[in-house]
């Protein structure tokens, strides 16, 4: 049976050269970080060139890196961090976020009292930008914004530089789930003056468990997690040194070879978006997912003319033929409940039928596009 990884904005498959370093980090330095003989020397050394790297290219300093186990935490850490230390008293975000915010808020919200609003969407999914700075004048509170780069389920591109205007215009913080983003688009925070942004290594081909927070280094937070004195004191806990390697491999590749990949994959999300219009007449695109320019490169999420009693089925068929996609985000894919970004976007016609979300990266063909829309096809017709 042919097997086709089309969930590429769940998890990437990890590159061969990521794998390589990472098992010579496991196998010959060992050390703890913290140690200071030569085997603990040795790790710390790497675990702060890795800092650099990703500073560098950032065109950060390497004290606004902050490694963590991933975009969650690293979300969580800034949203909490910034309301209990910097005395943020309203937080402004949208309601098709990454949960890792949206719940966060939420419980914020509970814990402190803070205001929580909603920035308007249009009928695309975008946040509603005169909306937003609306909401950033209506009170003299101090602000925190929170609105994601590339959103991970209908792929919309925000206008990133215009919400740094707005929120520097209003004195307000800007913080950005960059999770979609980061590896895949590039970043300069001076040019792009983000107070905060989150990264996740499995996300652009490196491994799970590792990521980083950018925290503007004028923005003082204390820690969320106590213990050591790792990460500058910030974050407590013996640092992952293989994982955290194996992001800078991840991390230096994806940007190295940027411009080859980017012209490829979007290649295949066009051939895709040809591809399934042709042979499957009625399939819409959600969101801005269809659009090659206001949407990223990376995922396209379809809404397809089938009945709701044989939707049911569709995934499961398509698991059974070797495919893999998303009928939402990973993170929702254990729930009942459907996504609540497609919630926010569609009208209740289009709820009904089944949406999937196909993600891409360097790895897949275009016989592989062909494959699934020939998969789709069938089924459709049985």
């Amino acid at each position: 049976m042919q097997k086709v990884y089309l969930d590429s904005a769940a998890t990437t498959q990890v590159r061969d050269e990521v794998i390589a370093k990472m098992q010579e980090a496991l196998a010959n330095c060992y050390g703890n970080p913290s140690s200071t003989h030569s085997f603990g020397r040795t790790a710390k050394t790497a675990i702060e060139k890795t800092r650099k790297t990703i500073a560098k290219y950032l065109n950060a300093h390497p004290s606004e890196i902050i490694f963590t186990s991933g975009g969650t935490e690293a979300d969580n850490m800034i949203l909490r961090c910034a309301v209990r230390d910097l005395g943020i008293q309203t937080i402004i975000t949208s309601k098709i976020e990454h949960h890792a915010v949206l719940h966060t808020a939420e419980e914020l919200e509970k814990e402190y009292g803070i205001a929580l609003h909603f920035v308007n969407l249009d009928s695309n999914g975008s946040p509603d930008l005169m909306h937003l700075e609306t909401l950033l004048q209506q009170d003299d509170s101090k602000k925190l914004v929170s609105l994601m780069h590339i959103n991970n389920e209908i792929g919309n591109k925000l206008d990133i530089d215009k919400v740094c205007a707005l929120c520097a215009k209003n004195e307000a913080l800007f913080h950005s789930d960059t999770v979609q983003s980061v590896g895949h688009y590039p970043w300069d925070v001076q040019k792009t003056p983000i107070d905060f942004l989150t990264a996740a290594a499995h996300k652009f081909h490196g491994p799970k468990g590792v990521g980083f927070a950018f925290i503007k280094k004028d923005k003082i937070l204390k820690p969320l997690i106590f213990g050591g004195a790792q990460e500058r004191g910030f974050r407590a806990g013996t640092e992952p040194y293989h994982n955290i390697v194996g992001l800078e491999e991840a991390f230096v590749l994806s940007y190295e070879n940027l411009n080859a990949e980017t012209a490829y994959v979007t290649g295949l999300k066009a051939y895709f978006i040809d591809k399934i219009s042709k042979e499957i007449p009625g399939v819409t695109f959600n969101g801005l997912s269809g659009n090659l320019n206001e949407s990223t490169y990376t995922l396209v999420n379809v809404c397809l003319p089938i009945e709701p009693k044989k939707a049911m089925m569709l995934l499961f068929h398509l698991d059974l033929k070797g495919i893999a996609c998303s009928k939402g985000s990973a993170c929702q894919s254990g729930s009942n409940q459907g996504s609540h970004v497609l919630t926010q976007v569609l009208s209740s016609e289009d709820l009904d039928k089944p949406s999937l979300r196909f993600s891409f990266s360097k790895f897949n063909t275009e016989q592989e596009m062909d494959y699934t829309i020939a998969v789709l096809k069938e089924f459709m017709e049985n």
